[in-house]
């Protein structure tokens, strides 16, 4: 089973992923992500998916046109692991 990360760890974690925000509910990490037009946002999109597929790991999402909200969260710890994180910095890796 995977553990939710301590106060500590998540900081230290999120030191390296500032685009990206704690939440409350459910307890994870967000990001918001825009795109020149509604092409570019599902294409990004699929790409995640086959992110999440590989590693499955599967996020939370909406899209409305250009926007894609990601939130990254493991129900099974109770709140962010140490899987969302390499989840968020695979998705970041996909915009450099």
């Amino acid at each position: 089973m995977i553990g939710k990360l301590s106060g500590e760890d998540r900081d230290r974690e999120l030191a390296d992923l500032p685009e990206w925000t704690v939440i409350a509910e459910p307890e994870g990490i967000r990001r918001r992500f825009v795109f020149a037009d509604f092409n570019a946002a599902f294409g990004f999109m699929t790409r995640v998916a086959l992110l999440a597929e590989q590693a499955n790991h599967h996020p939370e999402w909406f899209n409305v046109y250009n926007r894609v909200d990601i939130t990254l969260t493991t129900h099974d710890a109770g709140g962010l692991s140490r899987r969302d994180i390499d989840m968020a910095k695979a998705i970041d890796a996909l915009l450099a």
